[in-house]
């Protein structure tokens, strides 16, 4: 982050000391910052551009390095040496290694048999895969040819499969035998078999052994190995030139409201932006080894993979990160010399509640940054993660969303960390919180919106000829502008405080709250496991309605419902205190492990969750259903 401020000081005549100097100029001057970007990465391309940004006035219009001719595989595969390029590990005591040499090797091979099968620019090849290198493989060898890629992660039910890839049309499935989780083997083939039933577009099955060699796969169709689909000799590999915004992912919304969202995202504008976050926001470097735990259906996915093209060695995951001790991922991180470590803010809520305490019992030197998304990380998670696990890192909480395949909200590696806040709005993002007025505003609460185009937009979505999905996703709110449904302050410092999903902020007597202020004081009890809070229709109002899963063994009774109000009225307010809590069995998560408060807040108000297979746990929302207690 220092060296390329002290570029643009010296290409921009500027003198530049400090991050927010760097920022304003940055959004201030989107052609020169982004102009700058593509030549500090630096981008590979094989014709370069004649405009960085056309249509800069209009988000939607906007078009970026138009004339220029890339591959989005040929980046990520620049290096071809012996370093190590992807560590997998899994549950099974399960651990692979790849060079860079051998994965440029194995993309080829893979590559050539895609291409024998007629795959080329445009189709689609998707993965339900666990998060292991073959998932990588495929992805590169598909994106080398044009071809877009798109992928679930094997914990998907039947109908979550189907409701996106049924959407794409996929030609090539690739696929595992299953996966672990928690020690148990969970069978993928049999869901593949009625996958593959419901959609006549696929051609061709792939199918790679978790442990063995060879699986039985007699009774799914038109499969085979992946051994045997390999092209047995490697060449070199023929990139194809694409235009910047040729297509390249399928992200897929989490459908909790209807199909999923189809976001088609191009392949120069991810890679830009996402090494723009990796090598300033996160300093990766060559020498670096980085880790998130992640599934393939979560867009941190893709941002891992991206640090291919800076080639740092990648850890690959895959299994429960609490199995077989809440402190496997630090050992993990000891052994494999871990120096930027990513996860959610459910895991560290989680790890801080099982007692472990890392620093005391892992080797955590090669540690360096420490990264969170997923929901907001709350105060006490920033005092925990700097007292209990290491005390000299950089944690950056960072968010984004799948939307965008990257952030909004990023770390910065020169700046300082300030509890319970994002470190700073990243470099060539317009992002303000607009009041209710459409006004931007700091040091309150408000709407997140960007106000200016940035590259990894999605270029369309899935068959939405005429736009309107797109535009009633981003622009119905502020005509021209991002909204992105996420409620924040940007604070006078110039980083940022998450509230939660602007969708599902509470309104009591007209004033906004988000949820993340009320969830930071319930775990702060001890009594409680989880909870989920919403706001329920009530006498022309809107009344805030607590539901919390106790741990076991404890009692929701009369004096520690009195403790929780007390707590909420003096550390939040009294708006924020509850009318009604009330004790449930579980709490509805999706599979990407996000609270639902939308799906929980229309089954008490009795309407239809229409994509309940977007879920981990569906049958959780049935505790919803016909409470007593939400009548009176």
């Amino acid at each position: 982050m220092f060296r390329f401020m002290q570029v643009v000081n010296e290409h921009h005549n500027r003198n530049f000391s400090n991050y927010n100097e760097l920022y304003q100029w940055s959004v201030d001057n989107l052609e020169l910052f982004w102009q700058e970007m593509w030549e500090f990465i630096p981008i590979i391309s094989s014709r370069g551009y004649h405009k960085v940004l056309e249509n800069p006035d209009h988000m939607r219009e906007a078009k970026w390095f138009t004339g220029s001719r890339l591959n989005f595989a040929e980046n990520l595969l620049r290096f071809r040496d012996e370093q190590m390029a992807l560590v997998f590990r899994g549950e099974a005591q399960v651990r692979r290694t790849m060079t860079y040499k051998e994965l440029y090797h194995l993309v080829a091979r893979t590559a050539a048999s895609l291409k024998k099968l007629g795959i080329s620019t445009g189709d689609r090849v998707v993965g339900f895969m666990p998060n292991r290198p073959e998932s990588i493989i495929a992805m590169l060898a598909a994106a080398s040819l044009g071809a877009l890629w798109s992928s679930c992660s094997p914990d998907f039910g039947i109908k979550g499969v189907l409701d996106r890839f049924g959407q794409t049309k996929p030609k090539v499935l690739f696929t595992s035998d299953g996966y672990f989780f928690k020690d148990k083997w969970i069978d993928s083939l049999q869901r593949v078999a009625r996958i593959a039933e419901k959609l006549p577009s696929i051609e061709q099955i792939v199918v790679v052994p978790y442990l063995e060699e060879t699986v039985n796969i007699k009774n799914l169709p038109g499969s085979m190995l992946y051994r045997d689909f390999l092209e047995k000799e490697s060449s070199e590999i023929d990139f194809m030139q694409l235009p910047f915004d040729h297509p390249l992912y399928i992200m897929y919304s989490s459908g909790t409201t209807g199909l999923p969202k189809c976001m088609v995202q191009s392949g120069g504008g991810v890679l830009i932006h996402q090494l723009k976050e990796l090598i300033l926001h996160t300093d990766l470097k060559r020498e670096d080894t980085i880790f998130y735990f992640t599934t393939c259906g979560w867009m941190m996915w893709n941002w891992l993979t991206a640090s291919l093209s800076v080639g740092a060695t990648l850890i690959l995951y895959d299994g429960n990160p609490l199995y077989p001790k809440p402190g496997s991922l630090w050992q993990m991180a000891e052994d494999e010399k871990i120096s930027v470590f990513g996860t959610s803010a459910g895991y560290i809520a989680a790890l801080k509640a099982s007692g472990v305490k890392p620093r005391l019992k892992y080797d955590l030197s090669s540690v360096k940054t420490l990264l969170s998304t997923g929901s907001p990380l709350s105060n006490e998670d920033f005092d925990f993660i700097y007292r209990d696990i290491k005390e000299d890192l950089l944690l950056a909480s960072i968010s984004g969303g799948s939307d965008l395949n990257g952030c909004f909200a990023l770390g910065n590696p020169i700046g300082e960390v300030y509890r319970g806040e994002l470190q700073c709005r990243g470099l060539g993002m317009k992002v303000f919180a607009y009041d209710e007025s459409g006004v931007p505003v700091v040091g309150q609460q408000g709407e997140l919106v960007c106000t200016a185009p940035f590259p990894s937009m999605p270029v369309y979505f899935w068959d939405d000829k005429d736009g309107s999905k797109y535009h009633a996703a981003y622009f119905d709110q502020y005509p021209g502008i991002w909204t992105h449904g996420d409620f924040i302050e940007v604070t006078k410092r110039g980083g940022l405080i998450m509230y939660g999903r602007s969708d599902a902020t509470l309104n009591p007597g007209g004033v906004r709250i988000g949820t993340s202020e009320i969830y930071r004081i319930i775990e702060q009890v001890r009594e409680i496991q989880d909870s989920v809070v919403v706001g329920q229709k009530w006498k022309n109002d809107t009344r805030v309605i607590l539901f919390v899963q106790m741990k076991p063994g404890m009692i929701l009774d009369g004096e520690l419902q009195d403790q929780i109000r007390t707590s909420i009225r003096i550390n939040a307010s009294p708006r924020h205190v509850p009318a009604k809590i009330i004790e449930i069995p579980d709490i509805p998560y999706t599979l990407n492990m996000k609270k639902v408060e939308l799906a929980v807040q229309k089954v008490i108000h009795g309407l239809e969750v229409k994509n309940k297979d977007a879920l981990k746990n569906p049958e959780a929302l049935d505790f919803y259903q016909d409470i007593a207690e939400l009548k009176t």
